[in-house]
């Protein structure tokens, strides 16, 4: 059985390590199967140690990171940096994934340059209320 003094939960570890903004948003994460501790799916309650080895998926981007330091409490970001170590092929992994997105097409190109306008949807409301209209008589 892992000593409690020396361990951490992992949500509790996500958010002060500032991987996420909540801690509620830590445990969903976990729960949701974006965090692997050790190679294992993990549950919110499951206790790091320093030396376990943390896989965090985070939208497009996967941190491999490895325990440096216990904490529970949330700090500023220079101190929350000491926390962990991320591998160099992480990095690497990551560094790659960015360039790729960057040099990506836009997804979504709107012809008529995005949200309609305040008469576009006057126009949209008359055509409705003219379809109405004929459908009722």
């Amino acid at each position: 059985m892992k000593d409690r003094d020396e361990a951490v939960r992992i949500d509790k570890w996500l958010w002060a390590a500032r991987f996420f903004k909540t801690r509620s948003l830590a445990s969903q994460a976990v729960t949701g199967g974006k965090v692997e501790l050790n190679g294992e799916r993990a549950k919110p309650a499951k206790h790091v140690q320093v030396g376990d080895t943390l896989r965090v998926r985070h939208g497009p981007y996967e941190h491999v990171i490895v325990v440096r330091v216990l904490s529970e409490q949330r700090g500023p970001a220079s101190v929350a940096q000491t926390l962990f170590e991320e591998t160099a092929e992480s990095k690497e992994a990551r560094e790659k994934l960015s360039q790729q997105l960057r040099m990506a097409p836009a997804r979504f190109v709107y012809e008529e340059g995005g949200r309609p306008t305040k008469k576009d949807r006057r126009d949209l409301s008359r055509f409705i209320d003219r379809q109405r209209g004929r459908r009722e008589e």
